[in-house]
């Protein structure tokens, strides 16, 4: 293998090259073979006979960091930027200290959140380059270094210096986050699109160029988050508003005033298209290909608003930038040769002066003369139409730049913050540079230093260069043609600068007159422009057609004179270098980072590489030189482990050392002579340049070497296989053809055989067939004969048999009447005889039965004798029915058989008369014969034809059957086909509902986990909150001095703490401060349950309400019917009481007629004037009645009050004992009472009737009195007072005596229930304990039954109720009574089995002493039965004041670790939640909510404290979810109680639903459960990347590649290093963590599945970020790690749990790292294999794969573009890298527990000895 060159090339500047023939010394040329086989010869530089560049390796190109590469040569760095770039698709590559980027010019998906969250925290050389490290690096040194950073970002123009400074600030913006709820970091980045829209311009290279320098620096605390930023712009190109290039634009605001000029809030700009200005016009490309214009200006007044401009200021803006336009657009004619004139009434002018708020004379004045100043005069001079022209365009960029710089401040006071800073990091975006031949003088940086030339020229100025820095600077030349011209080698290149127009384009000057003209405007915000402009204006102006770029930084002092005012006068090259060295200090004072942006090519087309401008570049931006610099030192660097790992194939066995420093030494000094090639450090080997290379090629040979011997000893092993296997096949085709050959002579053989065995059975089968024939002729005659002879025979039989049976029935039909007539003579003689002897007894008994000794002589034995009777007579009775049953069987018999006889004796007659008339037929029967015989033949002939003619159809009829059943056959065939299809159809549509509804079920699972998630995320963004809330009042607290009286209660207390004090030292003043507090929290759980339970709790009040009111109804109706009864018996004493009444309201009535006369009297008699006056007598009349009136009201106020007030008591009384029993009467009364206001009303209304009445009319009508008939009123007023009280009187009685009634009725039923029950007691103790059971049974039935009929009586409702719930008492009376009696008789055997043991026991120590009826008296000795001191109920009681110390001890200063070792799992929530059921059980709602508050608050506030310790968090996650389902369990809910026992569901709550509570608990475990994973997730990243990808499991089989100057992790375990061993470790101090505390099974699989989704994200991610790691080797590593995960997981039994589909991603990129990578099959099997991955992925891991050793291959880019085609249809997400921070979403399945509640004892050692078991 010869060595691989680079030649130059004039069209790909560096060629790759072969040599075919070795180099000797001397040679001239070089004979190459080009990479497209073509031959040449290379000709060498006589004079240096320097040699071509050598190649790299091919395992180093692309590498991340050009240092890495062992040749560092210009034709290396732009062949392995054009690899990265075209193949890889990368487009950020090291140089050392330097990230080059070079524009892509198409969207890449490598700039989201994810990338960025994979970056931060990352050392710069772990991950693959990108911006991000960049700015990752700048904030870490920064917080490391406490000292400020810069990130540099330059390039040419279009090279993406602006988009990579964006992305920089939206790393800070998205890493740091913000100190302030001021959202800082979106204001950072919502300032660029103002400043692109207002400092960007399309450029023939660049469609969004920034013309303009901007340094952002962005401030931070000292908590390092952002705080604020200070932006500061640099040499605005002013020149680009009155000019633009050929096919570029001015600032983009502009064409975006133009595009929306549409709007109706623009109407007034007076705009219209681009076109139709002089200043949007000349460049002749007013639009940009994608990009709307109108919506860029949307966007841009967006930010504006963001940042604190509001619409009245942009409007603002929008005129003065309308007004440039029309500026521009003002035409200037020539009046003379030296004098200028605007023709009058210049619509654009016009406008400008409308919209700029100055007059029409003054700026058509102005922009055509100018004012000149002497010591003494002041002259006005004309101007030229060139000069006035440059002095509008000099006013133009005034303006423009006066107005930027006002942009810039205000987005300056929107970024600024009042925090103080602590630290910064600034991004600088300087506008690019051209690489052209020449340019003006405004491309000039460094610029000389100016030149005080007033009088001076072009030409001199010229002339004056050449003789200054001719001679005296090599960087200053003189070009040979042009003496008006000037060369400056720049360190990018020479650039050629041309001098016509110098001296005024440097001065630059504006009319201090239009200055003034601006300054008097109406216009506000002109004004504020030029709110400080000098008297004496700076020359910043610039004329048409320049490339300047000038920024005013300057402001004079106006108290200097107009003298000292010159001296500010800045030139635009002063302006430069004042900007440039305020620059430069600025960064100098700051840790500098570098971007070099590089543009690949002029046309921006996508990955499309120009080496001739990225050369061009490369040399400008100083790459190159950094390699230069590199590659004179040592730039390769190794381990000492890596290097014996890399190389230790060089190595002999004898080489290898125990000491690995040792033994490199002792390798190099053997493979490379010269030791100046290499040095040793401490801990690395430094080489110089192309000496890894050499190593490398020294390696690849032996591992060539190597595969040619592993390839030979190979091929002879598969060549002796393949003659072994062809030798096997030989003898194996010999082996059957032998065979075959003996089994044809066997066959022939047996066939032979065969045929004679054939013969003789043939012939046997003949024979014995012919012998089988005569043998069944001979049978049948013989049967004939013999069945005659049989049928003879058994008649004659039969005809005896029926012979015999006749005789054997008439015998014994004889007998039997014989025997009868015998039996009953002998009964009647017995019976005479018997009667006879009985009557003798009879009497000897009568005599007897006088006798006392003979009846007792009598007794004796009776009882024997009578059962000896008893049984005789029992006997008797069996035989009785013995011989009954046998009586009837024969007589049943008989008389069958007697029916048989007479039936078969008429067939023998009726067979006897039938033979007679058979005889007499046999002759026509043989006439018959005859004539049947003639028929026969004839049937026989014409049988004979129709068999004929049956064949003839048959035939037919078989053809016509063939041919349907083919065509049956072909139906049927079409049938099945049919069914087939059917039934396929049938099967792809089952299939596919099938698929259907496992998608819609799979949807709605990712629905419902969607909404899960986001609702848990809901969760963590509240208590991110939360927290942020809490520590915001914590700073608050630490900034403010503290008051006296005035004590801040902890931030992590809630509302309800604000109610429920835990302890009496909270003084009362603290409650205002804690209800302040409530106020300003924002969310608060307490609250929230008491707003949905006081909300519920109305809801249940008003359906009761309406019931009652519906109950109250039905009551009134019925009380109604009781009234009528009741009112029937008193209306004798109401008639009585109505009477009365009824006389003294006519007395009344009377005693007011009286009253009314003696007024109508007194006013008819003094009809006067002043009769109405007061004092007069009517007046006097009146005042006397009105307080008479008032006292009589006073007193039925106070008679109301009194009946209210005793009304009220009564109602609580007969509320409290329900026993109302007439509501409705009160419910009136107290409406009624409730109308009393209207008794003060009408107190009102007479008081206003009194005071009208001193204006009473004369009229004498007592209805109109005082033309309104008040004192007609006032009387109306006192009947209807009277007519109110006494209604309300009457009322009130009745209600108080029938309560009184009731009352009576009701004590008088307690006292006789009284007495009924005592005597049903004293009765039930006198009887036995049996008899007892059943009376207290009967007695509830009773009293039962008497509820019953009292409830039907008044409710036929609620009596079904009451029937139904007396039958449930009955029945459960009647099931304890069975289970009683079930229970006593099982005692009672086993007490007589204790009692035969005991009489065993005894009769064997007797030894037969006594008989075995008989019991011994012997004590028995008592048994020793445990007995529980007391039967708890599962509770604990606990003080009010010791809620502080319960939550203390058992939730604040609890550790888990002794807990989870000493006691039982969940203790804590066991013990809480027994105080919890104490609480329930005596009804204490405030105990419960502070308690649950307390619980709830107390978790918080140690997770908070103490929630990066995993012990901590798991134990109370265990116990939250255990809380959680004990008050499920235990809620008394069916669903919960399945699983409990009996004891457990009397445990039961009994008060309290706590269903809210548990919604809280559970969002709670929710959070718990997030900060597990989050600690999880803290205590994992460190050790995934190097546990799962850098370090080597597997040894030997990953090899190292060289490192440049960035540190990169090595594969090779160090120590201090974490393994796979780590995290497996790791992932069972977990597993054994969780178990010890009690989680369950269910959450503990899906914590697991968590924590191997971030295993398998983390590396994935990393993966897809790590050139190096993508690699055939590691992609082995990555599945044995899988492996070992999976072997854990079957360890602990968890394969089931979802935990390995999480690493499926990882798999599958761990095995497209090893298939093979080459054709069409490969690219499908990959499509298949990865369906895990996305598409961006596989492309990802495609363009990364790097080999490692030479005999790896690189894919393809075609490869990678047909893997493209063939995903394209995926539907998925563009996303590349996996969202480590996604958290599954939790559930808690219901897990209860079979622990007893009662049977937990609390260990001293938590303290809670101030609670007590109930």
């Amino acid at each position: 293998m010869f060595a691989r060159v680079w030649i130059p090339d004039a069209e790909e500047v560096w060629k790759s090259a072969e040599l075919t023939k070795d180099y000797k010394n001397g040679d001239s040329s070089l004979q190459l073979t080009l990479e497209d086989g073509s031959s040449i010869e290379h000709k060498l530089d006589p004079k240096t006979k320097n040699l071509p560049y050598l190649r790299n390796p091919d395992i180093l190109v692309g590498e991340n960091d050009l240092t890495a590469l062992s040749y560092l040569h210009e034709p290396a760095v732009l062949h392995n930027l054009k690899v990265r770039f075209i193949d890889s698709k990368l487009i950020y590559t090291y140089c050392g200290i330097v990230l080059v980027a070079i524009n892509p010019y198409e969207t890449l998906p490598i700039y989201g959140t994810d990338i960025i969250n994979a970056y931060s925290g990352q050392n710069m050389g772990d991950m693959d380059p990108h911006i991000f490290a960049v700015a990752e690096e700048a904030y870490k040194q920064m917080a490391r270094d406490e000292r400020n950073q810069s990130i540099i970002v330059s390039g040419e123009s279009g090279a993406g210096k602006t988009v990579s400074a964006k992305y920089a600030m939206r790393y800070f913006a998205t890493v740091s986050g913000s100190a302030s709820e001021a959202n800082v970091e979106e204001k950072v980045l919502a300032s660029n699109p103002i400043m692109e829209a207002i400092g960007n311009a399309k450029t023939t290279r660049n469609d969004n160029s920034s013309r303009f320098g901007k340094y952002i620096e962005i401030g931070f605390d000292n908590r390092y988050r952002i705080i604020g930023a200070n932006m500061r712009t640099y040499l605005l190109e002013k020149s680009r508003v009155v000019f633009q290039a050929d096919e570029e634009r001015n600032y983009h605001i502009f064409y975006q005033l133009c595009a929306s000029a549409h709007l109706p809030e623009l109407k007034a700009l007076k705009l219209s298209s681009a076109n139709d200005f002089l200043y949007t016009r000349q460049g002749r490309s007013p639009v940009i290909d994608g990009v709307d214009d109108t919506k860029e200006l949307c966007t841009t007044r967006n930010a504006f608003t963001l940042l604190g401009i509001n619409e009245s200021y942009q409007m603002g803006l929008f005129q003065v930038l309308a007004a440039i336009l029309h500026l521009g657009n003002v035409e200037i004619k020539d009046k003379d040769a030296d004098s200028s004139i605007i023709a009058p009434n210049n619509r654009h002018l016009m406008a400008f002066c409308d919209l700029v708020g100055v007059t029409y004379q003054d700026m058509s004045q102005w922009l055509c003369h100018r004012k000149l100043k002497t010591a003494m005069e002041t002259y006005i001079k004309p101007l030229p139409r060139l000069q006035a022209t440059n002095a509008r365009d000099a006013l133009a960029k005034h303006i423009y730049a006066k107005m930027f710089n006002w942009i810039v401040e205000h987005v300056n006071k929107a970024l600024i913050t009042s925090i103080k800073q602590h630290s910064f990091i600034g991004v600088l975006d300087i506008y690019g540079y051209g690489l052209v031949s020449f340019d003006h003088f405004f491309q000039l940086m460094p610029c000389p230093s100016p030149l005080q030339m007033p009088k001076g020229s072009d030409d001199s100025w010229a002339q004056k260069l050449y003789n200054t820095h001719l001679k005296t600077c090599s960087l200053f030349e003189k070009p040979r043609m042009s003496n008006r011209a000037f060369i400056i080698q720049h360190f990018a290149d020479k650039v050629e600068y041309q001098c016509d127009g110098f001296l005024e384009k440097n001065k630059d000057t504006v009319n201090e007159e239009q200055i003034n003209v601006m300054k008097a405007s109406k216009f506000d915000l002109l004004v504020e422009l030029f709110l400080d402009e000098e008297k004496a204006t700076s020359p910043v102006g610039q004329a048409p057609g320049t490339g300047g770029r000038t920024r005013l930084s300057v402001k004079p002092d106006k108290s200097r004179t107009s003298a000292t005012s010159k001296e500010h006068k800045k030139t635009v090259g002063c302006q430069f270098r004042n900007s440039l060295q305020i620059l430069m200090e600025t960064l100098n004072a700051t840790t500098p980072h570098y971007v070099r942006c590089i543009k690949p090519n002029d046309f921006k087309q996508p990955f499309s590489f120009d080496p001739k401008r990225a050369v061009q570049q490369l040399r400008a931006c100083g790459v190159l030189e950094t390699i230069r610099i590199s590659a004179a030192g040592f730039p390769s660097r190794w381990t000492y482990q890596e290097f014996f790992s890399r190389y230790r194939v060089l190595m002999k066995q004898k080489d290898v050392l125990p000491d690995k420093k040792m033994t490199c030494k002792n390798v190099l000094e053997k493979l490379v002579q010269d030791q100046d090639k290499y040095q040793f450090g401490k801990t690395k080997i430094f080489f110089r340049a192309g000496q890894v290379a050499y190593l490398e090629k020294l390696r690849a040979d032996k591992l060539r070497a190597a595969c040619i011997r592993i390839q030979k000893t190979i091929r002879c092993w598969l060549a002796r296989k393949k003659y072994l296997r062809k030798r096997s096949a030989a003898i194996t085709i010999q082996r059957f053809t032998r065979g075959y050959q003996a089994r044809c002579l066997v066959k022939f053989m047996r066939r032979t055989r065969a045929a004679t065995v054939i013969q003789k059975f043939q012939r046997m089968y003949v024979e014995r067939k012919r012998y089988r024939q005569k043998q069944a002729a001979a049978l049948a005659m013989q049967t004939i004969l013999r069945a005659y002879m049989a049928r003879q025979k058994y008649q004659a039989l039969l005809r005896e048999h029926k012979a015999l049976i006749i005789q054997k029935y008439v015998r014994g039909w004889l007998a039997r009447r014989w025997y009868k007539r015998c039996l009953r003579a002998i009964v009647y003689l017995q019976c005479c005889l018997r009667r006879m002897r009985a009557k003798r007894e009879l009497k000897k008994l009568k005599i007897e039965a006088r006798s006392v000794e003979h009846f007792k002589k009598l007794n004796i034995g009776m009882e024997n004798k009578i059962m000896q009777l008893q049984r005789k007579i029992d006997e008797q009775n069996k035989e009785n029915r013995v011989i009954s049953e046998k009586l009837i069987s024969l007589e049943t018999t008989h008389t069958a058989e007697s029916e048989r006889m007479r039936g078969e004796l008429s067939r023998l007659r009726g067979a006897e008369e039938e033979a007679r008339n058979n005889a007499n037929r046999v002759t026509s029967m043989l006439e018959e014969l005859e004539r049947l015989r003639r028929e026969l033949s004839i049937a026989q002939q014409e049988k004979k034809t129709i068999e004929d003619w049956a064949q003839t159809y048959r035939d037919e009829m078989e053809q016509m059957v063939a041919e349907l059943k083919d065509q049956n056959g072909l139906l049927k065939t079409e049938k099945n086909d049919l069914n087939r299809l059917i039934q396929e159809q049938s099967q792809q549509m089952t299939e596919k509902m099938a698929r259907a509804i496992t998608e819609q079920t799979q949807q709605l699972q990712m629905d419902l986990n969607e909404e899960r998630s986001h609702y848990q995320n809901l969760l963590t963004e509240h208590r991110r909150l939360e927290d942020k809330y809490d520590d915001l009042k914590e700073e608050m607290a630490s900034s403010n001095v503290a008051k006296p009286g005035h004590r801040r209660t902890d931030s992590t207390h809630s509302s309800n703490e604000s109610e429920y004090t835990y302890n009496s030292e909270f003084a009362e003043s603290e409650e205002g401060s804690r209800a302040a507090e409530d106020v300003t929290r924002g969310i608060d759980t307490s609250l929230t349950l008491k707003l949905q339970k006081r909300l519920t709790e109305l809801e249940q009040e008003k359906q009761s309400l309406r019931n009652e009111l519906e109950n109250k109804e039905e009551q009134f109706q019925r009380a109604r019917a009781r009234d009528d009864a009741e009112h029937k018996k008193a209306r004798g004493a109401e008639l009585e009481y109505e009477s009365l009444k009824r006389q003294e309201l006519e007395s009344e009535n009377k005693k007011l007629k009286h009253d009314l006369a003696e007024m109508r009297q007194s006013l008819l008699g003094n009809a006067a004037a002043g009769a109405g006056a007061p004092g007069s007598p009517a007046y006097k009349v009146l005042l006397d009645q009105l307080n008479a009136s008032c006292e009589e009201l006073e007193v039925r106020k106070e008679e109301v009050l009194i009946l209210r007030s005793q009304l009220v008591s009564q109602k609580e009384a007969m509320q409290h004992k329900e026993t109302m029993t007439e509501p409705s009467h009160y419910v009136e009364d107290v409406s009624k009472l409730k109308d009393s206001d209207e008794l003060n009303a009408s107190f009102s209304v007479l008081s206003s009737e009194f005071n009208s009445l001193s204006v009473l009319s004369p009229t004498p009508d007592f209805h109109k009195l005082n033309e309104d008939g008040e004192l007609w009123l006032v009387y109306q007023g006192l009947k209807e007072t009277n007519r109110l009280l006494e209604s309300q009187m009457q009322t009130q009685r009745r209600s108080y005596d029938n309560e009184m009634e009731a009352l009576r009725g009701e004590l008088q039923n307690v006292k006789e229930e009284n007495n009924r029950q005592q005597q049903l007691l004293a009765q039930n103790l006198q009887l036995p304990p049996e008899a007892r059971i059943e009376a207290s049974l009967q007695h509830e039935i009773t009293r039962l039954t008497n509820e019953n009929l009292e409830i039907m009586a008044d409710d036929p409702t609620a009596s079904r109720e009451a029937r139904v719930t007396i039958l449930r008492r009955m029945v459960d009376l009647m099931e304890q009574l069975e289970k009683q009696d079930r229970t006593i008789r099982k005692l009672k055997k086993q007490l007589k089995v204790y009692s035969k043991r005991i009489g065993e026991m005894g009769a064997g120590q007797t030894e037969g002493q006594t008989s075995p009826g008989q019991m011994v008296d012997e004590p028995i000795r008592p048994v020793n039965i445990p007995r529980r001191e007391k039967d708890f109920q599962g509770m604990l009681e606990y003080k009010k004041e010791d809620e502080l110390k319960l939550v203390k001890n058992l939730i604040l200063e609890l550790k888990p670790r002794g807990v989870a070792v000493n006691l039982i799992p969940g203790l804590p929530a066991y013990i809480l939640f027994m105080c919890l059921r104490h609480a329930d059980y005596v009804n204490d709602d405030q105990k419960v909510r502070t308690l649950l508050t307390s619980i709830i608050n107390s978790i918080k506030k140690i997770l908070k404290k103490r929630g990066d310790d995993f012990e901590t968090v798991s134990f109370w996650l265990s116990n939250t979810c255990r809380f959680l389902h004990c008050l499920k369990q235990y809620s008394g809910d069916e669903a919960f109680m399945k699983h409990n026992t009996s004891r457990q569901n009397e445990h039961s709550l009994s008060n309290f639903d706590l269903a809210e509570y548990r919604q809280v608990i559970s969002d709670l475990a929710i959070q718990i459960y997030q900060q597990l994973i989050k600690c999880m997730e803290n205590i994992l990243q460190p050790m995934i990347v190097s546990g799962m990808l850098e370090h080597e499991t597997i040894q030997g089989v990953s090899g190292v590649k060289p490192t440049g100057l960035r540190k990169r992790t090595s594969s090779i375990a160090d120590e201090g290093t974490y393994t796979l061993d780590s995290i497996l470790r790791q992932l069972g101090s977990f597993h054994s963590t969780m178990c010890q505390h009690g989680t369950d099974p269910e959450l503990i699989k899906q914590v697991v599945k968590q924590q191997f989704y971030i295993i398998g994200a983390v590396t994935l991610n990393n993966l897809l970020l790590r050139k190096d790691m993508c690699s055939w080797s590691k992609g082995m590593q990555i599945r044995y790690n899988v492996s070992q995960l999976e072997e854990w997981l079957r360890d602990k039994s968890l394969m089931l749990c979802g935990a390995k589909e999480t690493l499926e991603p990882l798999i599958q990129a761990a095995q497209l790292l090893q298939v093979k990578k080459k054709t069409d099959e490969d690219a499908e099997a990959i499509c298949s294999m990865c369906h895990a991955l996305t598409t961006s992925q596989i492309v990802k891991v495609l363009n990364l794969y790097t080999p490692v050793n030479e005999f790896e291959e690189r894919v393809s880019v075609a490869f990678i573009r047909t893997i493209q085609t063939r995903l394209r249809d995926r539907c998925e997400t563009p996303q590349l890298l996996m969202d480590t921070k996604m958290i599954y979403p939790v559930t808690f399945p219901f897990n209860p527990s079979s622990l007893a509640l009662e049977t937990i004892q609390i260990p001293s050692s938590l303290n809670l000895g101030f609670l007590t078991r109930v």
